[in-house]
């Protein structure tokens, strides 16, 4: 039999206020949120293609740059679900057996940390390096996203919270160790046939890479 932690002593009280709130709430709102939550992370795939559309004008190492966002935001997730799997916490409409907006999860579909919300928190961070305007509207996408966990009843605050320190935290490092890279490797790819992804002039296959130091910052 599989041990798993119980969060309510943590912030259970805050999650049955919030679950309450979602039970007395206007349906028409409930069912924006939970649209929100169910669907919102298609919004951060389509943010990081208009980064990277909008950094092939910038150069070689910010379309590099921009590339990086869904490697990072896919290694954010697997961080994620490692310590999801070590920690093992039972997600809280199963621990205060409470009816929630959304269905709750199979026993063994662990809680802490959230998966939405570190995926939603590494693609803020990792846009606000390809595009200050773009990461500003990620960053107030991923709050929407964590506190829709939690009114749908799925997880726990202390969750969310994590989840986005997660993800925030392993695209931070991961992005300023690209910047710092982004220019050989712009410089390598321009030399494939997979040149063409880092500029919109047809010519930057050629050129990609060396005029890239003036343009390794975010594209605001």
């Amino acid at each position: 039999m599989i041990m798993a932690l119980d969060g309510a002593p943590v912030d259970g009280s805050a999650y049955l206020d919030v679950v309450g709130l979602a039970r007395h709430a206007p349906g028409w709102l409930d069912g924006a949120v939970a649209f929100w939550s169910t669907y919102g992370l298609a919004l951060f795939a389509v943010l990081a293609g208009i980064g990277w559309w909008s950094a092939r004008r910038a150069g070689g190492a910010a379309a590099v740059t921009a590339l990086g966002v869904p490697v990072i935001v896919v290694s954010a997730y697997g961080v994620d679900a490692l310590v999801k799997s070590a920690v093992r916490e039972d997600r809280p409409c199963q621990s205060l057996r409470v009816k929630t907006l959304e269905a709750c999860p199979a026993p063994g579909d662990w809680s802490f940390p959230s998966n939405h919300a570190a995926i939603a928190a590494a693609a803020a961070v990792a846009l606000v390096f390809v595009s200050h305007r773009l990461g500003a509207v990620a960053g107030m996408a991923a709050v929407a996203m964590a506190i829709s966990r939690v009114w749908v009843g799925v997880h726990y605050p202390h969750d969310v919270v994590a989840g986005m320190a997660v993800g925030g935290l392993v695209a931070l490092l991961s992005m300023l160790w690209l910047r710092k890279w982004s220019v050989p490797v712009a410089r390598r790819v321009a030399a494939t046939r997979l040149g063409p992804l880092l500029s919109a002039r047809a010519d930057d296959g050629v050129t990609a890479g060396r005029d890239e130091p003036s343009v390794s910052g975010p594209v605001s």
